[in-house]
């Protein structure tokens, strides 16, 4: 039985690959070890085909004992362990959710919706290190996945609504910190006149009171349009990422034009987006809502009606799920080649824990 060396498993997204593990049985597959440097040597969780005993995750010793590896730890770790690991002799397969290695030359990034046939060729030839999609790529790709297989996006427009807990654990218990406070707030002043309330729940949303430690700035009853660092085009990192890694996953000869502003938006969990798409060609839209709805099998098709938009299209209706709604689909007054779309999906399933998943199980069989 194959061994399987586990390392951030307690994290979020760590959290939620052991769930997908448990829930379809994947654990009779393999056998897992656990990583750790705080845990080391502790009893592990009781969990089927699990060794006892936690590992050490900065042991190239016991590391190189594995047949692969999983991280969800992040990028420090993989710059730290990753080349000390292949430098010592260690031929074994690396699954990552970090973006450290995305653009490695030698390395594939996993979609298998989408690039199943990259994946495969890869494990076939002898590539070694698998590397989880940005979220938001990831969830566009699946989303309007049948209209990439069709070869029909000129090029596309992005904007999307990232949740909390795209930042981290950290960050999304800082936005309940901060909607806690502002509760408190307006329950000392909830006899007062509305706009008396705004204005000194903005006082206090703009004092030094106010949690902001993780973000830096409010994000309750606000938005943040900036995510990640600046690149030299001027677009932040995470805009930077949506070109360069959907044009990677699939494997195109020419490079589909992709770009927009990320947002941070005031949701717990799940990452929507807005698209504005160019088409290469005119197509009616009852054939664009075919495609969109044969795409794979995750994508929820939303007729573009109020009251299944506001039902369906949103973080309430998502989260913990693996469906991909798409809706809001219409043609755009720009003209008949211009098409409006809007998706969301659980940024800790399809956007990072699940094609890791996928992969993992793709390579052992």
């Amino acid at each position: 039985m194959k061994k399987v060396g586990i390392v951030g498993w307690r994290g979020m997204v760590g959290s939620v690959l052991m769930d997908r593990f448990k829930i379809e049985g994947d654990h009779k597959k393999f056998k897992s070890y656990l990583f750790s440097t705080s845990l080391k040597g502790e009893k592990a969780p009781d969990i089927e085909n699990t060794h006892e005993t936690v590992l050490d995750s900065e042991s190239l010793e016991e590391l190189s004992e594995m047949d692969f590896i999983i991280t969800c730890q992040g990028g420090d770790y993989t710059k730290a362990i990753h080349p000390k690991l292949r430098n010592a002799g260690w031929k074994g397969i690396w699954i990552d959710a970090a973006s450290a290695k995305r653009m490695d030359e030698e390395a594939i990034i996993v979609l298998d919706p989408l690039n199943r046939d990259q994946i495969e060729k890869g494990l076939n030839s002898g590539i070694k290190d698998f590397i989880g999609g940005n979220c938001t790529v990831s969830l566009m790709l699946m989303g309007l996945s049948g209209l990439f297989k069709e070869g029909l996006i000129e090029w596309m427009s992005s904007m999307t609504y990232q949740a909390a807990s795209g930042a981290g654990a950290k960050n999304m218990l800082e936005l309940l910190d901060q909607m806690q406070f502002i509760s408190n707030e307006y329950d000392n002043n909830k006899n007062a006149a509305a706009l008396l309330v705004e204005k000194e729940i903005q006082a206090k949303i703009n004092s030094s009171a106010f949690p902001q430690n993780n973000f830096g700035y409010p994000l309750a009853l606000s938005l943040l349009p900036w995510i990640d660092t600046k690149v030299e085009s001027g677009q932040s990192r995470e805009e930077w990422k949506a070109q360069v890694e959907a044009n990677k996953i699939l494997g195109t000869d020419k490079t589909i034009p992709i770009d927009g502003t990320c947002v941070r938006v005031g949701a717990l969990r799940c990452h929507s987006q807005a698209f504005t798409i160019k088409l290469k060609k005119s197509v009616d839209i009852e054939t664009i809502e075919s495609l969109i709805r044969e795409g794979n099998e995750w994508v929820e098709f939303v007729e573009n009606e109020k009251e299944t938009t506001l039902s369906k299209l949103t973080p309430a209706h998502v989260s913990g799920t693996l469906k991909i709604p798409v809706g809001r689909v219409r043609k755009m007054t720009l003209g008949d080649q211009f098409l409006n779309a809007f998706s969301i999906g659980d940024q800790l399933l399809w956007g990072a824990a699940e094609p890791l998943r996928r992969t993992l199980l793709m390579a052992i069989e």
